[in-house]
């Protein structure tokens, strides 16, 4: 069975990427594959917001997100750039800034490139969505 990396550059609010991204992962692991880690990249970055609110009939891909990397103990890393100059952004940068709310909640994490290439490396695989 193979290592894969998941890289996610969609925004789960303006295609079907992230969910179907979502769905490979659930049949990847199910098939016996091993997911080292799921990296987020430019629209991607929005997957990490834990302050969007959805209607009732929309899909929530920052708890589906959070709810596969619990079930799995798959990392989930967001670009820290991509992130930011989205308004995705952690505890510590909220208070660098003088902001009042941060929108990155676990299990993402903030992330240079650098983990991207780590995980390439470990990878036999990486699947953009």
């Amino acid at each position: 069975m193979a290592n894969l990396t998941l890289l996610i550059s969609s925004s789960p609010a303006q295609s079907q990427g992230s969910y179907s991204a979502y769905r490979f992962a659930q049949a990847a692991v199910a098939s016996g594959h091993q997911i080292r880690g799921i990296f987020f990249y430019a629209g991607g970055a929005d997957n990490a917001n834990g302050l969007q609110v959805h209607l009732s009939q929309e899909r929530n891909m920052f708890k589906l997100w959070q709810q596969l990397s619990q079930q799995l103990q798959i990392p989930l890393m967001v670009c820290v750039s991509a992130a930011n100059r989205r308004g995705v952004i952690n505890q510590e940068s909220a208070e660098q800034h003088d902001l009042t709310q941060y929108s990155l909640l676990p299990p993402f994490t903030e992330v240079g490139l650098g983990e991207l290439a780590v995980l390439r490396k470990q990878s036999d695989k990486v699947v953009q969505f």
